[in-house]
């Protein structure tokens, strides 16, 4: 009989309940359309179950190959980094399982046309009063400090703005990089357009989703004479289902390739040199399931909750075939100490969304 496979959609996780369920739903609607599978979930950090409680389920069920996918649109040190070492722990743990790798949604005609799809809802919820060429698009990215990922965004606002005809269209991101939505928004009310959409390029709701709309608000309220509009993030759309659906696919059949040629950990990356070669290792195990509990109810940022992983997956060091190897370390109080971003002092970056409101760009 053939060996059964297993999914494991790993989620980052948010404080933020909505997400948390809304992720859920995302991990159900896959499962709907791979019954072939066995398939459960867990985040990376901020919220339960971890990672490592699904592929625990999984290997009670009896499963011995999992299809592991990352639930997340671009390919940023948390799909390249982080999710591969807590998976790379957990397979040393268990020399029995083996665990395959799919790549990120990353740019994807059928993302595309969801996000279309969340455009032309707004459009058509706000009315026809002002016509497109009136019109003028900001795509709001998550923000990493990956350029690969960062242009990635651009890439998906230049689709989507002549896909639908539009005047214009700018980017911005909510935390990391520059522009930050505020000066983005900023930016875009002197262009003389008429209509502003505002579509945060997320999957899930939760803080950042929130920070762009409540940005949105501020720069709306100094302009008047332009309406705003909040289309809303992918969520569910049924295309971005079915895009999960083939990721997991697209591992046994042999085509799971992931951009290397632009990763940063792999060629010297303009302004980013001094990481090539990192070694790889997750930063998270001090928030490994805290923050928002399997109910769904909110909890503490506590380090005191932190990892259930041991000290000796931790220390576990791995390295990708083509020599990726990530270091991260941490301080005393447990704080994120990612790679330095090169541009964290730009004028319209991080550091200044910090100065501005005492919260880092970067969360």
């Amino acid at each position: 009989m053939e060996e059964q496979f297993g999914v494991m959609v790993c989620g980052h996780g948010s404080r933020d309940v909505e997400a948390v369920e809304e992720f859920q739903a995302v991990a159900r609607g896959i499962k709907e359309r791979l019954p072939q599978y066995e398939t459960d979930w867990g985040f990376l950090e901020f919220a339960t179950p971890v990672i490592r409680t699904g592929l625990d389920a999984l290997q009670e069920k009896g499963i011995r190959k999992v299809l592991a996918v990352p639930g997340m649109l671009f390919a940023a040190g948390h799909a390249k980094n982080d999710i591969p070492s807590v998976l790379n722990a957990y397979q040393a743990q268990n020399p029995g399982l083996s665990i395959s790798y799919a790549r990120e949604l990353g740019i994807d005609l059928k993302l595309i046309r969801a996000a279309g799809d969340r455009v032309e809802e707004a459009i058509q919820k706000a009315g026809d009063r002002i016509p497109r060429e009136k019109t003028l698009l900001v795509v709001v990215g998550r923000g990493a400090s990956d350029p690969d990922a960062n242009s990635n965004v651009s890439k998906v606002t230049r689709m989507l703005w002549e896909g639908l005809g539009l005047g214009w269209a700018e980017t911005a991101y909510s935390g990391v990089t520059f522009p930050l939505v505020e000066p983005g928004l900023e930016h875009a009310a002197r262009l003389g357009y008429k209509r502003i959409i505002v579509f945060p390029y997320f999957l899930f709701t939760g803080v950042l989703v929130k920070r762009i709309f409540h940005y949105t608000d501020i720069v709306a309220a100094k302009h008047p004479e332009i309406e705003f509009v909040k289309a809303s993030y992918l969520n569910d759309h049924p295309l971005v289902l079915d895009a999960f659906a083939e990721r997991v696919e697209e591992i046994r059949n042999g085509v799971n390739n992931m951009n290397c040629q632009l990763c940063k950990y792999r060629e010297q990356f303009l302004g980013f040199e001094s990481e090539v070669g990192l070694r790889q290792e997750s930063h998270h195990h001090h928030v490994e399931g805290i923050g928002t509990g399997s109910s769904g109810e909110a909890g503490e940022d506590d380090a005191a909750g932190s990892s259930s992983v041991t000290d000796k997956a931790h220390a576990h060091e791995h390295v990708h075939e083509h020599d990726h190897k990530h270091e991260h370390t941490h301080g005393g109080e447990h704080d994120h100490e990612h790679h330095p971003y090169p541009h964290a002092d730009h004028p319209l970056g991080p550091n200044t969304l910090e100065e501005n409101s005492g919260k880092s760009g970067s969360e």
